[in-house]
């Protein structure tokens, strides 16, 4: 019960994080070329002699150029910073970050299986002191009271997703290694397949007939 929770706050965080950032890079986009447009048209309204246009697309500019967006890509960037370290976590649960690679497939028997658990020791090991460090830097930072230049949130909150995203990494890694130890199977994601979407074709990838 309590892997469903985490699996399903995991999918869902990424999906917030996800869309919230391109949700925001549009509006910036959108913001910052209605400025331009409504720059355009004031001078497009003075050459050609026409002051009530001109006045309008002047308090068009005043009204959007209100909405202050500088925050905007320092956002976008937070964003994405938890985004990728919680789509990294993903990546290990689905298989994506697991896998064998040309050397291991050619072994067989015990070699292939001491260097499989070697090489998915080596992600938690790795994972694991990213973690551990991470967690020291926020400390660190909670401590210096550190804050962020254009939203003025506290850096310890946005340094907190390399340890929070490490040990979820991390966890995904021993997950996969106690897989392989008790099934001998390696958890891998098949690239073509769309989730939701079941296979009516068979064995004829190219949608050949049956």
């Amino acid at each position: 019960m309590m892997m469903r929770i985490l699996d399903r706050f995991e999918e869902i965080l990424i999906s917030v994080l996800m869309a919230l950032a391109v949700a925001l890079i549009f509006v910036a986009v959108v913001h910052r070329f209605s400025l331009g447009f409504a720059v355009d048209v004031v001078k497009w309204a003075r050459v050609h002699d026409m002051p009530a246009l001109q006045a309008a697309a002047r308090s068009t500019f005043a009204w959007i150029n209100s909405f202050k967006l500088t925050w905007a890509q320092e956002a976008c960037i937070y964003l994405f910073v938890w985004m990728a370290k919680f789509g990294a976590a993903y990546g290990v649960r689905i298989g994506i970050h697991v896998g064998v690679d040309l050397l291991v497939e050619r072994l067989t028997g015990t070699a292939k299986k001491a260097m499989t658990i070697i090489a998915i020791s080596g992600g938690i090991l790795f994972t694991g002191i990213v973690a551990w460090i991470g967690a020291e830097f926020v400390h660190h930072t909670w401590k210096g009271g550190q804050i962020s230049a254009d939203l003025e949130i506290k850096m310890w909150i946005v340094y907190l997703a390399v340890p929070a995203g490490s040990a979820l990494m991390c966890f995904r890694f021993v997950q996969a290694l106690w897989l392989y130890l008790r099934t001998g199977e390696i958890v891998q994601h098949d690239i073509g397949a769309v989730e939701g979407i079941e296979d009516d074709i068979g064995d004829f990838p190219l949608g050949g007939q049956r």
